[in-house]
């Protein structure tokens, strides 16, 4: 794998040309709308299928994203990471692989791993009252209300990111909570043999009602997690979600993300037939994915009063050396923060 490949301008020419001819034909507007509708059941489908075995666990996490673990001592196991990251790479199995659409590398020497201008859609302010049998957040009677470094990750699939956060930060504080729009999913986090319900709380939730309460309350999650989660979303519902999730955060606290960037792999690999709008499309089993630009995820986040600590787009060159093929990879990873609760000054 090749780290932060520059791109000439041919090679973008000829990206930019397949995305315009593969987008050339949308697909029919009942279509669309009923892609939306069974969202859910496409991805239970998915994870019915694959369970735990399509992606693999992200122990590049911490790299990447030190603030998931803040108290691990940078150098831990180094030579073991080192020696673990060689060997997923040079592990061709399934390199390069794509099933449906859903390519199986994802990131950075990544263990293989894997608008919009447009106005955005109107967020009530207030969430919905809590129903018969959910958590009571008035009182601090929740999941993790006693914890100290709170996370949630959005999106958890089968726990590829969650188990290796609890693997690695030893924080007797820590808590963190995850959710999936996949009951299917939850289910397979809360059976997994690791996990523990003392610290941890995994739950369905659908990102895009924003009618559907979150177990905690506002301002008490110290990060929120979006790895390949956001662009999974409809485009015109992405500022609605954002803002949901900055009201979680403290003062100080981060939204980290990792996901598609434009011309990726897997953009380039749709057919003509498959676009829903344009850079949005879906896949062969009925999951759709945006592919995003850096200043796309920047109004975002932006908007929604957060502030800039990294905007950076990674560019990789795969090579599968069984199957002969050379494959262009690029994802943009973020890091944007709530802004402090300002100081109070003595006069």
């Amino acid at each position: 794998m090749v780290d932060n490949v520059e791109w000439s301008e041919e090679q973008e020419a000829s990206a930019r040309s397949k995305v315009q001819e593969n987008s050339s034909q949308l697909l029919p507007q009942d279509k669309q709308e009923e892609y939306e509708v069974n969202a859910k059941r496409y991805w239970d489908d998915f994870y019915k299928i694959h369970e735990n075995g399509f992606f693999k666990d992200r122990h590049w996490l911490f790299t990447e994203f030190p603030e998931l673990a803040p108290n691990r001592n940078p150098g831990h196991n180094e030579d073991s990471v080192r020696e673990h990251i060689y060997k997923e790479e040079s592990n061709n199995e399934g390199l390069g692989s794509c099933e449906n659409g859903h390519c199986s590398l994802e990131t950075r020497a990544e263990n293989q791993l894997n608008l919009m201008k447009s106005t955005p859609t109107f967020c009530t302010e207030e969430l919905a009252p809590q129903k018969h049998g959910e958590v009571n957040q008035s009182y601090g009677d929740y999941p993790g209300s006693s914890a100290s470094y709170r996370i949630l990750e959005v999106g958890c699939g089968a726990g590829n990111t969650v188990f290796p956060i609890l693997q690695t930060n030893n924080d007797p504080g820590l808590f963190v909570y995850c959710c999936d729009f996949s009951t299917t999913a939850v289910d397979l986090v809360r059976n997994n043999a690791e996990y523990d319900s003392s610290r941890c709380f995994a739950f369905v939730h659908d990102l895009c009602n924003d009618q559907s309460p979150f177990p905690m309350p506002d301002e008490s999650l110290d990060v929120v997690i979006l790895i390949f989660v956001l662009s999974a979303i409809l485009p015109e519902k992405m500022q609605c979600v954002v803002y949901r999730l900055s009201r979680l955060l403290k003062p100080g606290g981060m939204i980290l993300l990792r996901d598609y960037g434009r011309y990726d792999l897997a953009q380039l690999r749709f057919k003509k037939g498959q676009c829903l709008s344009d850079n949005f499309y879906v896949r062969g089993d009925g999951t759709r994915v945006y592919f995003f630009t850096q200043d796309e995820l920047d109004d975002l986040f932006t908007r929604a009063g957060l502030e800039k600590i990294q905007n950076l787009v990674d560019r990789r060159l795969q090579v599968n050396r069984g199957k002969q093929m050379t494959m262009y990879r690029v994802w943009i990873q973020c890091k944007y923060q709530k802004p402090a609760a300002p100081q109070l000054r003595w006069t």
